[in-house]
C-alpha cells in the first residue's frame, strides 16, 4: 500500500471535488442534459464533475495520463487515470440516487496491459463510498480514517447465490440471452441494481456475481480492482482477469466458472 498511499489519498479528494460538483445539481430542475451520438444521456453535470477531476490532475499529476468518459485520452505514459465522472447517468438525470463517481488509476502490467492499482466508488446520494488499492485489501466508509474492510461471501452454490445485473437488452445482442434467463432461475435471488452498485455488492459479500455483456475500460477499472482486493475475481465474459474484454464478470470466485458457463463465450 505505501507505494500508492498518496495516489489514494489524491484519488479521495479528486471523489470529494466531484460529490461537491455533482450533488449541487441533483435534481435540480434546470438540470442541462444532451444525448451523446451514441444516444446515452450527458448532463452539465457529468461534464463539470470531469472537467474539475482533471484539472486537478494536471495540476498534481502532470506525467499521467488521463481517460475520461467525456473527453477522452489525453497524455501517455505507464500511469493513467480513469475516470467516469457519473457511473449512471440516467438514474442521475431522473432523480434517482443510484449513481457514483469512478476514479481509478492504472499501470502496464509485464504484458503492456493495463491493471487497475487504485479505485475508489463515491456515491455521495447513497452516502457511501468504497476503495481499494493492491496489494492494500478493500473498505468501505465515509473517509480514510473511518472505514471497514470488505470480504466477498463464501456462498459456493448457484441455488444459494444472489445475481445482480443491469438489463435484459445486451444479452440479446449478445446471443447470450437464454443462458442469463437460466442462471436468474437458478440462482436463489436476482436482482437488477445496476451500474456500479453490484460489484461493490459483491466486493461486501451481499451479491454473489454480477455480469455485464458491454462496457468501456472507465464503467470497469475502479469496481474491478475493488473486487479483487475484496478477494473477488473480475474477468471478462472469456474469462480472462482483467478489464480489457469490453464486458465484466465478477464473483466471490468461489462461484466465478459456475457463472461463465452460463454467460461466458
Amino acid at each position: 500500500m505505501p507505494e500508492y498511499d498518496d495516489d489514494l489519498r489524491l484519488a479521495h479528494v479528486l471523489a470529494d471535488t466531484a460529490d461537491a460538483a455533482t450533488m449541487e445539481r441533483f435534481r435540480a430542475l434546470d438540470l442541462a442534459v444532451e444525448t451523446k451520438p451514441d444516444m446515452t444521456p450527458v448532463s452539465e453535470a457529468d461534464k463539470r464533475a470531469e472537467e474539475l477531476i482533471r484539472f486537478s490532475l494536471s495540476r498534481t499529476r502532470p506525467r499521467d495520463a488521463v481517460l475520461g468518459e467525456e473527453f477522452g485520452s489525453e497524455g501517455a505514459g505507464p500511469r493513467r487515470w480513469v475516470i467516469d465522472p457519473i457511473d449512471g447517468t440516467k438514474n442521475y438525470v431522473r432523480g434517482v440516487p443510484v449513481w457514483a463517481t469512478l476514479i481509478a488509476l492504472t499501470e502496464l502490467d509485464e504484458e503492456g496491459r493495463e491493471r487497475p492499482v487504485v479505485g475508489v466508488v463515491s456515491a455521495p446520494a447513497l452516502q457511501r463510498r468504497w476503495w481499494a488499492v493492491q496489494g492494500g485489501g478493500a473498505y468501505t466508509g465515509r473517509s480514510l480514517t473511518s472505514a471497514s474492510r470488505m470480504r466477498v461471501s463464501g456462498v459456493t452454490r448457484v441455488e444459494d447465490a444472489s445475481f445482480a445485473y443491469s438489463s435484459l437488452g445486451g444479452w440479446e445482442q449478445r446471443g447470450a440471452l437464454e443462458g442469463f434467463l437460466q442462471l436468474g432461475r437458478d440462482s436463489w435471488r436476482t436482482r437488477a441494481y445496476g451500474d456500479f452498485w453490484p460489484y461493490m455488492m459483491v466486493a461486501e459479500g451481499t451479491v454473489d456475481f454480477c455480469a455485464e455483456p458491454e462496457l468501456s475500460m472507465w464503467d470497469m477499472a475502479a469496481n474491478a480492482i475493488i473486487v479483487t482486493e475484496a478477494g473477488g475475481r473480475f474477468t471478462g465474459l472469456d474469462g480472462r482477469d482483467g478489464v480489457h474484454g469490453g464486458n465484466a464478470a465478477a464473483s466471490n470466485g468461489l462461484l466465478h466458472e459456475a457463472l461463465l458457463g452460463y454467460v461466458g463465450g
